[in-house]
C-alpha cells in the first residue's frame, strides 16, 4: 500500500519528541484525572515502524513479577472500554485490550492490530490493514473469537449510538468522521428499545467507515484530518466483540466485569478485589510475541501514598511515589538508606486546571446564589489568576523543584509545534506575556493587578448583593491525609494570597466517589482537574470547553456552563466557542490552524473561564526505568506494561541521570 505523509502529520511527529508534558496520576493526589476524554506523534511515512533508541538495558535481573499500587480514590469504575473518559479507568484497561496503533519511548506512532496504514488524499480517506490471528479471550485464556475489521465498525457503532454509550467519546468521531455526528443525532431521535435493537446497515449507510474485507479497515473524515492516525491511539476508536454483545447484552455489555468480559490486551486481569487489588496475567494468546510483558502484575489499592511508602520499604511493592514529608526526610538524610536513590519522575502528558462551577449547588440541593454570582464576574476570576501564589502547594508535588510543577497554557506542553519549531505551550506563554523564571516565584503572579482586580470585583459583586468573603467549597476524599495535608497548603495560600476578607476556602469531604457525591449534585466551587490529549491536535483540549455541545466533557460535566443561559459569563463562552470553530475550520495550514487555536486560549485565559494550575512532577523509589515505558502526549497507551526495563535492585539517582541523558540525546543503546 503506499504510503504517504501530509505536512501536519510530520509536524505533529516532531512535536512528540519535545517529552516535556506531564500531569495526570495521582497528582496533588487531590482529584481524579481525565483521560483526554483522555485522559501525538510519528516521524517516518504514515503505518512504518519508525527508528527508534531504546533506553538502557540494565545489567541486573529484571522484575517478573511486578507489584505496584494505586490510591483507594482512584478505583476503577468500568470496565467498558469504550464508556470510560478518565485515566483512572483507562490506565488500567489499556492493558487489557489493543488498538489499532500503539507508540513508542519515544512517542512515535508504531503497529499494533494495525500493520500498515496511510492516507493517498491528504488525510481525507485512512487505510488500516489489519494483521491476522488476534484473537478475543476470556479471564482464562481461553480463545472466543478472532479479532478483526467488523469489530472496529461494533465498537465504533456502539460509540455513536446514544442509548447505547450516552454522550461518551463521541466528540473526536462526531468531530472527525463523515456522518458520525449525524447517526449520533438519529440515535438520539429513537427510542431506546428501538435504538438497542436495530442491526448496522444504518450506521453502515450514514458513517464514514467501511470494511472491504476482514482485515482492512477505511475511514473517511469529514475533510483532510492529516492527524487522524494519532486518534487511533485512543479508546473512541476501540473494537468491539458483537458476539460478546449479544451474549451478555446491551445491559450486560455497559456493566460488564473482569470475569465476564473478553481481552485481546496484553493482559487478562485474573483477580479483580474492589478497593483491595487487582491482578494482571500475561495473555499468552497476545500478538506481540516479540514483546517483554511480566508474567503477572499486582496492583495494591492502598489508602495513601504514606501507605505505598511504608509498603515499599518492607519490600511489598517495586515503587512509590514519596509525599512531601518523605521527599525531605529522605533528601535531608544522606544517611538515609534511600538518600542515594531518590529519582525525579518525568512528566506525564496531563495538563491540569482550575475547573470553576458555574451552576454551584447547596448541600441541600438549593442554589448557591453568592458563589453563582460571583464567579460569573471576570474581575473576580481574574484576581484569582494574577494573585493566586501556588508555589508552596507546588512544593507537596515536588518540594526539590516546586516551580518545575508551575502551568501556564491550557494545552499539554509538547503536543505540538509550528513549523518554525516554536512548541505550541511556549507560544501560548508568549502571547499571554509570561515572563520569565526568576527561580523563585510563579511567573504570571502580578500582587498590584491582582489587588485592583479584587477591588474592582468586591465594587461590582458587593452591589450585586454578594456577600464577603466569598466561600469557596473544595473536596477531597475523607479518609486521605495526603489530601488533607495538601489541601490545608492550599487553603492558606488562598488566604496568604487574595485574602481571606475576599474568599475562604472551606475544606470539604466525599466518601467515595467525587462523581457521584460532589460533580454531580453539583457542590464543588471548583475541581483541580488534569486532561490528557486523545490525539495530537488543540482541538482535543479546547473542545472540551465550548459553550453548548453536549459533548463538551469540562462544559458539560465540570463547569455546567452549558446550563447557563444569560449573563456576560455566557457572551463570554460564547465568543471562545466561535474562535475554536474557527481554528477547527482550518486543515489545510498548520501554522495558521494552531495560530486560531492560540488565539482562542489566549481569549479563554485571560478570561479566566478555567486557570492553568499544574504539571504533576514527582519524586519516586522505584525499580523501574520510566524511560523504557511508552510516553506520547496524547492516547491510553503510556500506563501499558509492555517492554518495561526493570531491575530487582532499585535504581539509584546517577543511574538515572545517566539514562536521562542517554534518552534526551538519543544514545541510548
Amino acid at each position: 500500500m503506499r504510503k504517504s505523509v501530509s505536512k501536519m502529520v510530520a509536524v505533529v511527529a516532531a512535536a512528540a519528541l519535545v517529552l516535556s508534558g506531564c500531569g495526570g496520576g495521582s497528582g496533588q493526589s487531590t482529584q481524579g484525572t481525565t483521560a483526554g476524554s483522555q485522559d501525538t506523534q510519528s516521524t517516518t511515512a504514515a503505518g512504518s515502524a519508525p527508528e527508534t533508541t531504546a533506553a538502557p538495558v540494565s545489567d541486573t535481573e529484571p522484575i517478573k513479577d511486578m507489584v505496584t499500587y494505586e490510591t483507594q480514590n482512584r478505583e476503577v469504575e468500568t470496565f467498558n472500554i469504550l464508556y470510560s473518559q478518565s485515566a483512572t479507568d483507562l490506565q488500567v484497561l489499556t492493558n487489557m485490550y489493543e488498538g489499532l496503533l500503539s507508540n513508542d519511548p519515544k512517542g512515535q506512532l508504531v503497529p499494533a492490530l494495525a500493520e500498515e496504514w496511510g492516507t493517498e488524499d491528504g488525510g481525507l480517506t485512512w487505510t488500516f490493514k489489519l494483521r491476522q490471528g488476534v484473537k478475543w479471550v476470556d479471564i482464562n485464556g481461553n480463545e472466543k473469537a478472532d479479532c478483526n475489521a467488523q469489530d472496529f465498525i461494533t465498537g465504533l457503532e456502539w460509540i455513536l449510538n446514544y442509548h447505547k454509550n450516552s454522550s461518551a467519546n463521541t466528540s473526536m468521531p462526531m468531530e472527525l468522521i463523515k456522518g458520525a455526528s449525524e447517526y449520533y443525532e438519529y440515535t438520539k431521535s429513537l427510542s431506546a428499545e428501538e435504538a438497542t435493537t436495530m442491526d448496522n446497515s444504518k450506521f453502515l449507510e450514514m458513517v464514514g467507515i467501511a470494511a472491504p474485507d476482514d482485515y482492512t479497515l477505511v475511514y473517511t473524515c469529514i475533510t483532510e484530518k492529516p492527524y487522524f492516525d494519532t486518534v487511533t491511539t485512543y479508546n473512541c476508536l476501540y473494537p468491539a466483540p458483537k458476539a460478546l454483545i449479544d451474549e451478555l447484552g446491551v445491559e450486560g455489555f455497559i456493566a460488564m466485569n473482569n470475569e465476564n468480559m473478553w481481552y485481546n490486551g496484553a493482559y487478562t486481569m485474573t483477580s479483580y478485589i474492589q478497593g483491595n487489588e487487582k491482578i494482571f496475567t500475561k495473555n499468552e494468546s497476545y500478538w506481540d510475541k516479540d514483546c517483554s510483558l511480566f508474567d503477572t502484575v499486582t496492583v495494591k489499592m492502598v489508602e495513601s501514598t504514606d501507605v505505598a511508602y511504608q509498603l515499599y520499604q518492607s519490600g511489598e511493592l517495586d515503587n512509590t511515589i514519596l509525599t512531601e514529608s518523605n521527599l525531605n526526610t529522605i533528601y535531608n538524610s544522606t544517611s538515609n538508606e534511600f538518600h542515594d536513590q531518590l529519582v525525579e519522575m518525568r512528566p506525564t502528558k496531563y495538563s491540569f486546571q482550575i475547573h470553576f462551577n458555574y451552576d454551584k449547588r447547596n448541600e441541600d440541593g438549593s442554589v448557591d446564589t453568592n458563589w453563582n454570582t460571583a464567579i460569573a464576574n471576570t474581575a473576580f476570576r481574574q484576581a484569582w489568576y494574577y494573585g493566586l501564589d501556588l508555589t508552596a502547594w507546588y512544593g507537596r508535588t515536588n518540594s526539590i523543584n516546586p516551580l518545575k510543577c508551575e502551568n501556564n497554557a491550557y494545552t499539554m506542553q509538547g503536543l505540538i509545534t509550528f513549523s518554525d519549531g516554536t512548541e505550541y505551550s511556549k507560544y501560548i506563554e508568549q502571547q499571554l506575556g509570561i515572563k520569565d523564571y526568576d527561580g523563585e516565584n510563579m511567573r504570571r503572579i502580578d500582587k498590584d493587578k491582582a489587588a485592583e482586580l479584587k477591588a474592582q470585583a468586591m465594587e461590582e459583586l458587593s452591589a450585586q448583593g454578594v456577600t464577603f468573603p466569598v466561600g469557596v467549597d473544595y473536596y477531597i476524599a475523607a479518609s486521605n491525609q495526603t489530601q488533607l495535608d495538601s489541601a490545608l497548603v492550599l487553603q492558606q495560600a488562598f488566604s496568604d494570597s487574595l485574602g481571606d476578607d475576599f474568599v475562604v476556602l472551606n475544606i470539604k469531604t466525599y466518601v467515595s466517589s467525587l462523581v457521584k457525591e460532589v460533580r454531580e449534585p453539583r457542590l464543588h466551587s471548583f475541581v483541580i482537574n488534569g486532561w490528557g490529549a486523545d490525539y495530537g491536535d488543540p482541538q482535543n483540549y479546547l473542545g472540551q470547553e465550548v459553550y453548548g455541545e453536549d459533548n463538551a466533557y469540562y462544559s458539560a460535566n465540570y463547569s455546567n456552563a452549558n446550563d447557563l443561559t444569560e449573563g456576560e459569563i455566557v457572551d463570554i463562552y460564547k465568543e471562545y466557542s466561535e474562535l475554536v470553530a474557527k481554528a477547527n475550520a482550518i486543515n489545510d495550514d498548520l501554522d495558521a490552524r494552531y495560530k486560531a487555536y492560540a488565539e482562542a486560549e489566549v481569549y479563554f485565559i485571560q478570561n479566566a473561564l478555567a486557570i492553568p494550575c499544574y504539571y504533576n512532577i514527582q519524586w519516586q523509589l522505584t525499580r523501574v526505568n520510566d524511560y523504557s515505558k511508552i510516553n506520547a502526549m496524547y492516547g491510553i497507551q503510556n500506563n501499558k506494561y509492555k517492554n518495561w526495563e526493570t531491575s530487582v535492585d532499585a535504581y539509584t539517582t546517577e543511574q538515572y541521570d545517566a539514562i536521562a541523558k542517554a534518552y534526551e540525546e538519543g544514545t541510548a543503546n
